[in-house]
């Protein structure tokens, strides 16, 4: 496999770089680097609380947008010889619940382990890819690519708010928010953005469900005291309820009280009336209805003694007569000009007050965090295998949804979509990503599903296969504007030491 070689007495770039070659073997294990995600439990439960803030589809998670890396579309891929394994064929068995019938389905089952990656990059813009929960020692894992972890436009650092969420769909996420806690990934991608690594594994933490409580009444003290969602309901009561509700001494409480709320009455043609044997004075008012209306109503309420501006006639344009829409009569006369007329009604009114009785009642909203458990047991683990052959037959899954380059968008990046078929015999070269020897798959894939998982020997029953593969580069290999093609760095004994290192670290819960 090919190596990137340091300069004779070049720096080590250190993130976390273990040497490799120390055991002194002819088959050392390679260089690996690791990188710390969210450092602690507390760290993890802001990240998780930060693209869960908001409510369903107005969340974080809802607003994140497929992660392009490419500016445009890769130019085409030129292919070479085959691949030379570094060592013997591997594997890992995957785990999870899969069914035990046997019959042919002619659809694929997707499997639960997949979801979207979720994260901020270096614009501070939230985006996300594709990825798959795999088997580990304390089921804890996530495969995506590199370029889904490590900034490469920021000196090859990790994203921040670095977060995996299975089975995501429209902002929810049903098995809960897995805040990364380190990454491991060869040391040639993280210092030289080396797509032929172009691989990453996250130990997670425990999921975290977070969520809005019932509603619950407290007292006006501790509502104001409150930090958080509140609300206050006010209701109407009768007069003998508001003398009820009163202290002992007589007095109002905070709760129930009277209130003297202004309001009109209806009197004659005159601007005074006499009401129960009292003289009130009265004002007029002037209020526009339709024609109808205004035709209905009686000669006094039209003219409002003498006043004759109860009708006017606005000369308007064609585009504001279309355009209009209140109560106005609108009209084109013999000369093709357009008018709009408006009729009032004139009243006379008594000012006067009327009390009402009103209860508060307030709610405060208490959220909940509660812990999700651990991925691989919520969502299962899918296998992982290494040093393969060529054209195997594998499986691919991901949330496609960029548009191709030609404009036309296939996909929309809502729910995760599968290809399949079998790998090309030959490897794909690309130098300005130092790509040398990437294996390839025929698919109209667009970015959005780069790191999601290439499985192969798939079970569409027990909807379990292993890793083998992730994706990482798409194609226009006939420059007709579509991607044909996709690409995954080829899985071999240095992968396999890599994430043989990420399965056996333990990660634990966010929430006590």
């Amino acid at each position: 496999m090919k190596r990137i070689l340091l300069p004779a007495g070049g720096a080590i770039l250190a993130t976390g770089l273990l040497a490799a070659g120390l055991a002194g073997t002819a088959n050392a294990a390679p260089d690996w680097a690791y990188d710390t995600l969210a450092k602690d439990a507390p760290t993890a439960l802001d990240v998780a609380e930060f693209w869960l803030a908001g409510n369903g589809t107005a969340n974080n998670l809802a607003k994140a947008k497929p992660y392009t890396w490419e500016a445009k579309a890769t130019p085409k891929l030129n292919a070479s010889g085959g691949y030379v394994a570094d060592g013997k064929p591997g594997s890992v068995a995957p785990t999870g619940e899969g069914t035990s019938t046997t019959s042919k389905v002619k659809n694929i089952n997707l499997p639960k382990s997949i979801g979207k990656v979720f994260f901020v990059d270096e614009k501070g813009e939230f985006k996300w890819c594709s990825a798959t929960s795999i088997q580990s020692q304390y089921r804890n894992l996530v495969s995506t690519a590199g370029h889904c972890v490590y900034d490469d436009k920021a000196n090859a650092s990790v994203m921040d708010n670095w977060a995996f969420v299975p089975g995501y769909y429209q902002g929810k996420a049903p098995w809960g928010v897995y805040a990364g806690k380190t990454a491991y990934t060869h040391y040639d991608f993280a210092n030289y953005e080396d797509y032929d690594r172009d691989y990453a594994f996250v130990t997670v933490y425990n999921g975290v469900h977070v969520g809005g409580g019932t509603p619950k009444v407290v007292s006006k003290e501790d509502y104001e005291k409150f930090v958080g969602p509140k609300d206050v309901k006010t209701e109407e009561i009768t007069k003998a309820q508001y003398e009820e509700c009163k202290d002992l001494n007589g007095k109002e409480t905070s709760d129930c009280y009277a209130k003297e709320e202004a309001s009109q009455v209806l009197v004659g043609p005159d601007w005074k009336e006499k009401i129960d044997g009292v003289w009130y004075k009265a004002v007029r008012t002037k209020d526009e209805v339709s024609k109808a209306q205004f035709e209905a109503a009686g000669p006094w309420w039209k003219d409002g003694q003498g006043n004759k501006s109860h009708v006017t006639v606005d000369d308007v344009t064609k585009a504001e007569y279309d355009a209009y829409t209140g109560l106005g009569y609108r009209k084109i006369d013999a000369k093709g000009n357009y008018t709009i007329t408006h009729f009032y009604v004139q009243k006379w009114v008594k000012e006067t007050k009327t009390t009402k009785y009103l209860k508060d009642t307030f709610f405060i909203i208490e959220g909940f965090i509660k812990d999700a458990g651990k991925l691989g047991d919520n969502v299962g683990g899918q296998g992982f295998t290494w040093n393969q052959k060529p054209q195997q037959t594998v499986f691919v899954f991901g949330y496609p949804a960029d548009a191709h380059p030609d404009g036309n968008k296939a996909y929309t990046g809502v729910t995760p979509k599968w290809t399949y078929g079998k790998t090309n015999a030959q490897k794909y070269v690309q130098a300005s990503t130092k790509v040398e020897e990437h294996v390839g798959l025929k698919s109209s894939f667009t970015p959005g599903a780069d790191g999601g998982p290439w499985l192969a020997k798939y079970s569409n029953a027990k909807r379990l296969g292993y890793v083998n593969g992730v994706t990482s580069l798409f194609g226009d290999q006939d420059s007709n504007g579509r991607y044909d093609l996709i690409t995954s760095p080829y899985f071999d004994g240095e992968t396999a030491a890599i994430y043989k290192k990420a399965a056996a670290v333990w990660s634990g819960s966010v929430v006590k």
